[in-house]
């Protein structure tokens, strides 16, 4: 018994084990498990704990809970589907929050966040541009985005095909339907979706019915294939003929080489860090180590595209600058970027459209940053966790 003792105290008083070991016949300890691993959604959730904490003060404790909780999803109709899907999601208590929107002519103030008057809304990012343009605000009767009701977390059951194969209904971040009503696509306008990959935008703006000719691309060849699954999927082939539809495989960048002066509208929803999922997926993530530079070059990128998407609309064309970012370099930064290097480099003169009218319509729906000087934000909340997406529209002037 006391040999025993005498021996469990040696192997005590030894640290490692190892040194009694014959170094050939040590075994190497896995890297995994002996070191800890930097996750690209651990280090997006320090860069924004850093980051939004101070553009966001008080508002980004709740901002982070919601962002780190399950997202909450609406139902983009498709019209061209002969589906009785709708009927059934409305007695499931979903609702159309586009036809169900406030009268944006009210008064009344969003009092929980603050939110300015119109008449106070005048930009300030530069010289260059005048007073934001108040514009009426005019929505397609066309297109449709089912939700639950504030803080009801039911899932959309997937959906079906109609006897020709269509879906009767798009799952998508409800919030990304803005910059398409924000867009105000009217009756033979010719559209340009720069960054169009998945395609739920492009699907919204197909939804318009108004549309003479849409041109769709992505720099991705990979999302382009997606892309044309997903219209595929949706919209019937008589629709996707050459004359109406193009499917282009292009940088974007260069896009103003491509085509000048040849859009009525253009919608630049741009590659930006998707907060959203760098917060919850580690593939495929941007604050991957072996991305920095990527990420850290995000914001020249957009400029170029946005930029890109200027030059191709026509003169009283406009332009819809949308993110999926809080990051206010990506987002107001850019379009003052773009704004002045589109008059130095090019001559063209932008005025910024104010959306106050579509802030004050969807405010029951939506939570929006307040206070913003340039463009407007929706910001994850609890009770609607949709976003975040910034969007920023631009008018050329003749």
């Amino acid at each position: 018994m006391a040999l025993f003792l005498g021996i469990s105290r040696l192997f005590r008083s030894v640290k490692d084990l190892r040194l009694l070991t014959a170094k050939r016949h040590r075994v190497k300890g896995k890297w995994a498990t002996t070191r800890p691993k930097h996750l690209p959604t651990r280090l997006a959730l320090q860069h924004f704990d850093a980051t939004y904490s101070v553009q966001l003060g008080q508002l980004w404790p709740s901002v982070r809970v919601a962002l780190l909780s399950e997202r909450k999803y609406g139902a983009l109709f498709n019209n061209f589907s002969n589906n009785p899907d709708l009927e059934k999601l409305q007695a499931q208590g979903c609702r159309d929050f586009i036809s169900n929107g406030e009268d944006p002519t009210s008064s009344e103030h969003n009092s929980e966040f603050g939110a300015e008057e119109d008449s106070s809304s005048v930009s300030t990012v530069s010289s260059h541009v005048d007073s934001q343009q108040q514009s009426p605000l005019w929505l397609s009767p066309n297109i449709k985005c089912l939700v639950f009701p504030r803080g009801d977390i039911t899932r959309f059951k997937p959906a079906r095909p109609d006897k020709f194969s269509l879906l009767s209904y798009y799952l998508m971040d409800a919030a990304s339907v803005l910059p398409c009503l924000a867009l105000g696509v009217q009756k033979n306008h010719t559209v340009l979706d720069l960054c169009a990959a998945p395609g739920g935008k492009a699907l919204a703006l197909l939804q318009t019915q108004s549309v003479r000719f849409l041109c769709v691309n992505d720099s991705s060849v990979s999302r382009t294939s997606r892309l044309k699954r997903v219209l595929h999927s949706y919209i019937p082939k008589p629709l996707l003929t050459d004359d109406k539809l193009r499917i282009t495989s292009f940088d974007g960048t260069m896009w103003g080489e491509i085509e000048r002066n040849s859009f009525d509208r253009v919608l630049v929803d741009v590659p930006c860090t998707t907060d959203r999922h760098s917060l919850m997926e580690d593939d495929n993530n941007i604050f991957s180590r072996s991305r920095v530079g990527e990420r850290r070059s995000l914001p020249q990128l957009q400029v170029e595209l946005l930029l890109a998407g200027i030059i191709a609309a026509c003169p009283g064309g406009e332009i819809l600058y949308s993110t999926c970012t809080l990051s206010l370099n990506q987002n107001q930064g850019v379009v003052e970027q773009a704004i002045q290097l589109a008059e130095e480099n090019h001559g063209i003169q932008l005025q910024v459209v104010s959306l106050r009218p579509l802030v004050k319509k969807f405010r029951n729906t939506f939570h929006f940053a307040p206070n913003l000087h340039l463009g407007e934000m929706v910001i994850p909340h609890l009770a609607a966790n949709f976003g975040p997406i910034y969007l920023c529209k631009l008018r050329r002037l003749t």
